[in-house]
């Protein structure tokens, strides 16, 4: 079995997986699958405009950065552009027609949330997805009553790499953050979870985006599968 890949942290009070008690996973990309169906909420967008459909593996690095990221990649306009708000707000309606159609939990998850339940270790979700669409998502993926806390981007007045949301949760959780290790597929999540006093994990068997690999995240271990993942959170009690 390959082994997890462990980093220095780049301060030296960061908490140890051994230390924590909880776990808390990013949505998109770390948990579930979700790139089939925002990669077709915005190829509807180009294909209502007479345009070719965008290629699937060009666009799913990006699916961590949601509206965003998609946008960006589907037709190279950022937030500033004059068209990008109603754009987004379309994106958005599409995606949310058609939210849990070829999404599914990455292979071993389903498994891996079974086994920290069955020790009685806590988990819980933060993402940056919107309220509207994350609740209904972790629902249809049945995960909506298992959860020690759902987190979504709108949940407090930032998102990541802000650590309020995973704060929250960590509150939720009743828990010090310093007992929780956080697992992302984006630099946003590690940058959140280190300024939230979090152990992290970077999941790069994830989306990852397109700018800095993550090995350049600084992350305290870096897992290429869901089984590293499982066999690292080994630890939590």
């Amino acid at each position: 079995m390959s082994q997890p890949t462990s980093q220095r942290a780049p301060h030296d009070g960061a908490p140890q997986i051994a230390q924590c008690r909880a776990a808390l996973f990013d949505l998109d990309g770390t948990l579930a699958d979700t790139a089939p169906d925002l990669v077709a909420a915005v190829n509807k967008m180009r294909r209502d405009r007479g345009l070719e459909l965008a290629p699937v593996e060009r666009l799913r690095p990006l699916a961590s950065a949601g509206a965003r990221g998609l946008i960006g990649g589907a037709f190279g306009i950022g937030p500033e552009h004059r068209d990008y708000a109603p754009m987004r707000e379309e994106f958005l309606a599409n995606y949310e027609a058609d939210l849990c159609v070829e999404t599914t939990l990455f292979p071993g998850i389903a498994q891996l949330l079974d086994e920290l339940d069955a020790r009685g270790v806590r988990w819980g979700i933060v993402t940056n997805k919107v309220g509207r669409l994350t609740m209904p998502l972790v629902e249809q993926l049945g995960l909506a009553a298992r959860a020690g806390c759902v987190v979504s981007g709108d949940t407090t007045p930032h998102s990541k790499p802000h650590p309020a949301p995973l704060l929250h949760a960590a509150e939720t959780l009743a828990l010090s953050p310093a007992k929780i290790v956080y697992v992302g597929d984006d630099l946003r999540d590690i940058q959140a979870g280190f300024a939230a006093g979090m152990a992290t994990v970077a999941a790069a068997y994830g989306y990852c985006g397109t700018d800095l690999p993550p090995a350049m995240w600084h992350a305290q271990h870096i897992v290429d599968s869901t089984e590293q993942l499982a066999q690292l959170l080994g630890a939590l009690s």
